[in-house]
């Protein structure tokens, strides 16, 4: 007979309208949480800030990703068109002031880089594929998609106490504060 036992992951709290979870947002970023987030069923303008959520790292590895594909293809095209085997058409040199027809590779690679760096570093950073969530777990958590405000604080951040966040959330005007708890 197997037991599983389930460890806290956090407190899921319901807020009335989209501005009352900005509001909220803003007393749980100043109370100095940082592993939260808050669900919506539409964007909410603001909210990020509201959050104190700084820019992605992601355009940067975007940047980087896009420089290794044309560095990549300059090196592809250079080595095997001027050094391995000279392609020379109309008497023109096979050197390196040839680049110009290296360019719609150097551009395709650049392209295609930056689209794997984009998939593979969003993934990466949002930290999928995780086939399950326990937020999923919740009663109420299905309402996010469709009329639902909600802050999730996790049990992982240093400044969670079971009593103090509960506190918390309900002073900033949680409703339907819920437990939520992941199988180990």
């Amino acid at each position: 007979m197997s037991t599983t036992r389930k460890r806290v992951y956090g407190y899921l709290a319901e807020f009335k309208s989209a501005s009352a979870l900005y509001k909220a947002a803003e007393k749980v970023r100043d109370a100095g949480f940082k592993k939260w987030d808050c669900y919506s069923p539409y964007p909410i303008h603001g909210l990020d800030g509201a959050m104190g959520m700084k820019r992605s790292i992601l355009p940067w590895f975007v940047f980087f990703g896009g420089m290794t594909g044309m560095a990549t293809a300059f090196t592809l095209a250079y080595t095997t068109q001027v050094v391995i085997y000279p392609t020379i058409v109309q008497a023109k040199p096979a050197n390196i002031f040839t680049v110009p027809a290296f360019f719609p590779v150097m551009f395709e690679l650049t392209i295609l880089f930056s689209g794997f760096t984009v998939l593979f570093g969003l993934l990466a950073l949002i930290q999928l594929p995780r086939l399950n969530h326990p937020l999923f777990a919740s009663r109420q958590f299905h309402r996010a998609t469709d009329d639902g405000f909600f802050i999730a604080i996790e049990a992982r951040d240093s400044k969670f106490s079971p009593n103090q966040t509960r506190d918390l959330l309900a002073e900033i005007g949680g409703d339907n504060i819920e437990l939520v708890e992941e199988e180990d």
